[in-house]
């Protein structure tokens, strides 16, 4: 089984720049999007052979995430139970025959540390949801955190900065340490690779 996760930083720009052709390209199973800025669902080519579970944002053109899987759940919940966190379409628990698929878009602490509050709150809400379901659970998605030194570039000059404060790593460290699997450092423990740059 193939499954992909992306940030795609807005669904629309993405199609522009070949979005069906990747998937096209790929036939992943399930593709968990994360950011898709939509307000509303959008068409969807069915002839592509997946179906879309989306989760869009109540605020046009801000946060938002999507599913495409070529099964069809059995059941499909739209958030973590909290209208705060939920109103911004970040997490998605889609139910298969033997396993949980959870898409989420984490948010950002932003500059100033103005949001970390709201994303440590956000957090421990995941960390209960994802404890809380019944079958094996493969999640993914944009955690907005670097980890490790090795996971962002210049870790001493970023030290303190959104998404590489003491909290946000120690709660990674936290719930890494209640028996999830990073996949990546898995199979790559010590690799140097990092998947966001900045314009």
């Amino acid at each position: 089984m193939k499954l992909l996760s992306w940030n795609v930083n807005g669904f629309r720009a993405v199609v522009r720049k070949g979005f069906y052709d990747f998937l096209n390209a790929e036939k992943p199973d399930i593709l968990g999007i994360q950011e898709v800025k939509l307000h509303e669902e959008p068409e969807f080519p069915l002839e592509l052979g997946y179906r879309v579970t989306w989760n869009p944002a109540d605020r046009k053109g801000y946060s938002g995430t999507a599913v495409f899987s070529r099964e069809k759940p059995l059941n499909v919940q739209r958030g973590i139970g909290s209208k705060k966190f939920d109103s911004e379409g970040r997490v998605q628990t889609l139910e298969f025959e033997k396993f949980f698929f959870v898409n989420a878009y984490f948010p950002n602490s932003q500059r100033g540390l103005t949001r970390l509050d709201f994303k440590l709150e956000f957090n421990n809400l995941f960390a209960k949801h994802v404890a809380g379901l019944s079958k094996p659970v493969v999640m993914c998605g944009d955690f907005n955190v670097a980890h490790e030194e090795i996971d962002i570039a210049r870790p001493k000059d970023n030290t303190g900065n959104a998404g590489f404060t003491l909290d946000e790593r120690g709660w990674m460290t936290e719930f890494l340490g209640k028996g999830w699997k990073d996949s990546f450092r898995e199979k790559h423990p010590r690799k140097v690779q990092y998947s966001w740059w900045t314009y």
